[in-house]
């Protein structure tokens, strides 16, 4: 491969190793499929639990059966995959930064013992569920209202475009609080 910018010479050994396994499974096992998947209109789900068994998943967070590696070779295994795919890159970068992420960093232990561990092996897919008709991604402009209940909070609100929407078993979605704060909420599949 081509480096006409000479980045390989900022990279270790581990980056270079990382980007490597990512690329060899792109090219042995992602590409192959892609071709009858996109014909058929269909996401190749055979591939996630290779995704999961690969690292691929939360893959910067450290724990929870997440192997923790930095930012510049999280960078360099979303490159890779996007290089397959965009869908398949989409797919991993919400499983493991717009899902998995806010629950590492926001969530109580509770919440990480019980969510990580299945979102890391893709026992459990989750979807981030930000975008709405009138506001776009824009949360400044967010119109769905969270209310304290009984038990929890009642979400109010229309989300769209939401990335593994339709195949997630959980959910964060991002509503504002009576206060005017933006929260995010694990939201299981089946919650009224």
């Amino acid at each position: 491969m081509l480096d006409f910018m000479k980045i390989d010479r900022l990279l270790t050994d581990d980056q270079k190793m990382i980007r490597q396994t990512v690329r060899d499974f792109v090219d042995g096992e992602v590409m192959p499929v892609l071709r009858e998947c996109n014909q058929k209109e269909e996401f190749p789900d055979q591939l996630i639990p290779k995704f999961a068994e690969l690292g691929l998943l939360g893959s910067t967070i450290d724990g929870y059966g997440c192997p923790g590696v930095d930012n510049i070779s999280y960078g360099l295994i979303m490159q890779e995959l996007e290089r397959g795919d965009s869908g398949i890159r989409s797919f991993c970068s919400v499983q493991g930064a717009l899902v998995m992420y806010p629950i590492h960093a926001y969530g109580s232990e509770e919440q990480k013992d019980k969510y990580l561990p299945k979102l890391a092996s893709a026992e459990m897919i989750g979807c981030f569920g930000l975008t709405e008709p009138d506001a776009g991604s824009n949360p400044g402009s967010m119109k769905t209202k969270a209310k304290k209940v009984d038990g929890g909070y009642q979400l109010d609100g229309n989300k769209m475009w939401i990335t593994n929407g339709c195949v997630s078993d959980i959910a964060i979605v991002w509503a504002r609080l009576d206060g005017g704060d933006v929260r995010g909420f694990i939201v299981e599949k089946g919650t009224p």
